[in-house]
């Protein structure tokens, strides 16, 4: 995401298909992952509120996501998901290191 490498092939498919966009992102291993290390800090009350108020956010991006798209463009799809991927090295660096730290004290 963030030097433009790209792992898949961009073409136009033979046959329809379908891609769960909703599914990976509100119950995905990413997710999983996230709630784990968010319940060794917080209660659990802070956390069901905060994947209530996610629930919630994801489902308004869910349904505006066309007119998003239309209003950015290909070049501004490009920019946000370079700073998207950006974001997500930070946060999978420091669960790594918070986690490494952990193995060694």
């Amino acid at each position: 995401m963030i030097l433009g490498i790209r792992l898949y092939k961009e073409d136009n498919p033979t046959t329809a298909s379908i891609v769960p966009i909703a599914f990976p992102l509100i119950a995905g291993a990413g997710t999983m992952t996230t709630l784990l290390s968010l319940r060794a800090e917080y209660e659990k009350i802070n956390i069901i509120a905060a994947i209530l108020i996610n629930i919630v956010l994801v489902y308004g991006v869910l349904k505006v996501s066309g007119k998003i798209e239309k209003l950015l463009g290909a070049n501004g799809l490009g920019i946000i998901r370079k700073i998207f991927g950006v974001i997500l090295l930070a946060i999978s660096v420091k669960l790594f290191a918070a986690n490494v730290k952990g193995l060694f004290i």
